[in-house]
């Protein structure tokens, strides 16, 4: 073991200990340091016992452990957890020394510890790591962002220890300074709650609507795990379908409740703060939320009622529409993500590699799918690209899927099986592909109610009117309105 370790880890829960022996096993030497002396004790006579890992007993020994320039990586409990500690650390480190965030951060606190800690002479690193236990262990996706000088310092230990692509590529790079790597993990765990919420429609649709059972859903998985639908959330939704407790599926034992920790609602409030329409991660937290109204749910399904599920067509046909469906849903998914960061980078003065960020998502994390080497192609192809939605190849797939996409949307809606975001992605769709929507009526009432103003289609842009829509109301207008 050197004498002086590599880096130090903070916080010995799940990710925290698997990373340090992810670490380990890469020929780092690791200080694991845990507020609870018992657990150092424990971890370090345990997992840790024989490997290139040295425990610590208090914040002094931690930081002597560690060579220069000292790296200190916290994976604590996201919030004023992280403050507290980054307080603790302060005084006993030096100019230059770095201090690592992996938590689920929101990413303003990342922008805020960012210029704090350079502040003082500091350099900070908020990181997004994904890929839950599995990953931390045997290689995660990982984006850094914050005091971009701290970067040549830490690289070599992330891309080590992260995913790897086919051809050897670590699913790490630099994102971006500040908050970027917490901004780009958020919009990741956001896509994440919008594919779980399409897989889980698409599983409702054929448990209730067509009557499959879990065995034959299985089967229908793995089919969609060896074609476009490739990814990890298919993969394990094919495995949760065929396991059995008792003989039965224990997936039909699980309360239909779901919690969220943040980060998906952190996506939406985002979104509508950056002015962009990301309708279906939206919908995807909406759907936990209801999902959480058990008791009430339970007793309305004892009041209202809705069409008896009934199909008579062409099973097989119609998975086919749903496995398309579930497609052309998951493309806007990443549509309006991608839109998201390309808006939020504009206002941060980010300069996010979008192609990149897509590599850095195609192993080891929870959304990794072949599906994202497209996603990288299209900026390849086009750097500046506005929307994946126009780029050849997702038009040829949303050509492609959109009749059974419109015949699932349908008969699910005239069945009574909710698919908030089957539909929303749809709706989507349709909008964004329409010339002329009905905004000109809504700036119309805008414009009678509190004189807001309006353009015109045989004007140039920039140009506002108001008209007194009443005779009573006089020619004084509101401030303009941007958009």
């Amino acid at each position: 073991m050197k004498e002086l370790s590599d880096i130090g880890l903070v916080g010995l829960a799940v990710m925290g200990e698997n990373l340090i022996l992810n670490m380990a096993s890469k020929g780092f030497t690791v200080t694991a340091y845990n507020r609870s002396a018992e657990k150092v004790e424990k971890f370090i006579e345990g997992r840790a016992k024989g490997k290139t890992i040295r425990g610590a007993f208090s914040i002094e020994e931690l930081v002597s452990s560690l060579a220069a320039p000292r790296k200190i990586m916290l994976m604590v409990k996201a919030g004023q957890a992280v403050d507290d500690m980054i307080e603790q650390l302060i005084p006993h480190l030096d100019k230059g020394d770095i201090i690592i965030d992996g938590g689920n951060t929101h990413f303003p606190d990342s922008n805020r510890r960012t210029k704090y800690l350079e502040s003082k002479g500091l350099l900070y690193i908020g990181t997004g790591v994904s890929g839950g236990e599995e990953g931390a262990l045997t290689g995660p996706s990982i984006m850094p962002g914050g005091s971009t000088a701290a970067w040549s310092a830490v690289k070599d230990i992330f891309q080590s220890i992260s995913a790897k692509v086919e051809d050897g590529t670590p699913c790490c790079d630099w994102v971006g300074e500040d908050g970027a790597g917490h901004f780009v993990k958020m919009v990741h765990n956001g896509i994440e709650y919008g594919d779980m919420q399409l897989i889980c429609e698409a599983y409702q649709i054929m448990k209730e609507l067509l009557g499959l059972s879990a065995d034959e859903m299985h089967e229908v998985f793995k089919d969609w795990n060896e074609g476009e639908l490739d990814s990890y959330l298919i993969e394990i939704t094919r495995d949760i379908l065929a396991f059995k407790e008792d003989g039965e599926p224990l997936v039909e034992k699980i309360l239909d409740t779901a919690g969220q920790k943040g980060t998906g609602k952190w996506t939406a409030v985002s979104a509508l703060e950056e002015g962009v329409p990301l309708t279906l991660i939206g919908e995807a937290v909406f759907a936990r939320c209801l999902s959480a109204q058990k008791d009430e749910r339970v007793a309305a399904s004892k009041i209202l009622s809705g069409p008896k599920p009934a199909f008579e067509g062409d099973k097989k046909a119609f998975i086919e529409d749903i496995r398309q469906a579930l497609l052309a849903s998951k493309i806007v998914s990443y549509a309006q993500g991608y839109v998201l960061m390309r808006e939020a980078a504009k206002a941060s003065g980010w300069d996010l590699n979008y192609g990149g960020i897509a590599l850095m998502w195609r192993g080891g994390c929870i959304i990794r799918s072949t599906f994202l080497n497209k996603i990288k192609d299209a900026f390849d192809r086009n750097p500046e690209l506005t929307n994946l939605l126009v780029d050849d190849y997702f038009v040829e797939k949303m050509m492609a899927a959109q009749a059974g996409w419109r015949r699932v949307v349908a008969t699910a809606a005239m069945n009574g099986v909710p698919t908030p975001t089957l539909t929303s992605a749809l709706s989507y769709f349709d909008g964004y592909r329409h010339a002329r929507l009905p905004a000109n009526l809504l700036q119309a009432q805008r414009d009678y109610f509190g004189a807001h103003t309006y353009e015109r289609i045989d004007r140039e842009r920039g140009e506002f009117f108001h008209t007194n829509w009443t005779g009573r109301g006089g020619d004084t207008a509101s401030t303009t309105y941007n958009v």
